[in-house]
């Protein structure tokens, strides 16, 4: 299934950030992300970003139980639709379903979940991340499967068992929250629940609203999925490994979990090569780091995967006909300049 490194942040993740005493602008600040990016009615970000944003909150914050404070505090009302519809659901695992399905449309994190011997084990995939989930990001998904069961039920849903891949110790409110055994320094991040808890009903289930939610989502799914080219799934790859060097053909294709061969003939169906998705990828990800005028034109040389400053200059001049702290000079005051950082 083709995948989107995209991922929505919605207003109110930045009002529930501010009702935490975190204002937006000190967490863009922390998380090294443009200072407008909050003004954006569709903000989107990279899982990278997404992660560095989430990181920020929980540094900021000082609370290790910050994900679960913020899921309890949320009003099922101001869900977005993708989630919304799980409280409409026929039952728990039908709103969890639902839940797996949809949650696609704000990032690309895949919910595995598997029933057997009495379990539901639950876990997460983020494709797109070259480093390990935030812990807060964890809590808040893990809390918002629990949540979701215990208000659509009126039950109080207790897990069977929670593992984790942080270090520990667990803190009260974790240990209170999930009610259940909660393993540390564990292989995967896990949620188990008692699978005969899936059965429960939702008082709430409103096939009304399913039927005029689930077409609208499902199609949203469908165009969302039909952005992916090879030539963007390229470019994601390629964007995130750029630190660690310039990624050859063979890397990319590898990640990609295809041959050379599959790649290169892909790329050339589209009509392109991986020279110029390659330098496509560079301009992109150059124009967003430039944005940030915390990040020196060094560091984004370096972040870009060049040798020396003297080398991206040169490139810059060839894609903006003008040196790159001009071109930071130009545009820093747009608005169009998440436009051009790809984050619209």
């Amino acid at each position: 299934m083709a995948q989107v490194d995209k991922c929505k942040i919605p207003q109110a993740f930045w009002r529930a950030a501010e009702q935490f005493d975190i204002p937006s602008a000190a967490l863009l600040r922390q998380a090294r992300l443009p200072a407008t990016l909050h003004l954006g009615t569709q903000v989107f970000v990279t899982t990278a970003q997404y992660f560095s944003l989430m990181q920020a909150m929980a540094d900021l914050s000082g609370d290790s139980a910050l994900g679960i404070r913020m899921v309890q505090s949320v009003d099922t009302a101001v869900h977005p639709p993708s989630s919304l519809a799980a409280f409409y659901a026929r039952d728990y695992r039908d709103g969890l379903t639902r839940l797996a399905r949809f949650k696609r449309l704000c990032t690309p994190e895949q919910l595995q979940v598997v029933e057997a011997g009495g379990d539901c084990t639950i876990s997460t995939e983020w494709p797109f991340a070259a480093a390990a989930e935030p812990s807060i990001s964890v809590d808040i998904t893990f809390a918002t499967l629990v949540e979701l069961g215990r208000r659509a039920t009126g039950r109080t849903i207790v897990p069977r068992r929670l593992e984790l891949t942080r270090p520990g110790p667990i803190d009260a409110i974790h240990a209170e929250y999930f009610g259940c055994p909660i393993r540390t320094k564990a292989p995967r991040n896990l949620l188990v629940l008692d699978a005969a808890d899936l059965d429960r009903p939702f008082p709430g289930h409103n096939p009304e609203m399913l039927e005029m939610l689930t077409p609208a989502l499902g199609a949203a799914l469908g165009e969302l999925e039909a952005q992916s080219s090879i030539a963007e799934q390229v470019k994601i790859v390629v964007k995130r490994s750029l630190a660690s060097g310039q990624p050859g053909l063979s890397d990319v294709a590898k990640q990609l979990g295809m041959s050379d061969r599959t790649l290169q003939r892909r790329i050339t169906e589209e009509g392109s090569t991986f020279r110029d998705l390659l330098s496509e990828a560079r301009r992109d990800l150059g124009r967003h780091l430039l944005t940030d005028p915390a990040t020196d034109i060094d560091e984004v040389a370096c972040l870009l995967g060049y040798q020396d400053t003297t080398s991206f200059y040169r490139a810059f001049r060839e894609w903006e006909g003008m040196p790159p702290n001009r071109w930071r000079e130009t545009n820093m005051n747009r608005p169009r300049a998440l436009e051009t950082a790809g984050l619209h």
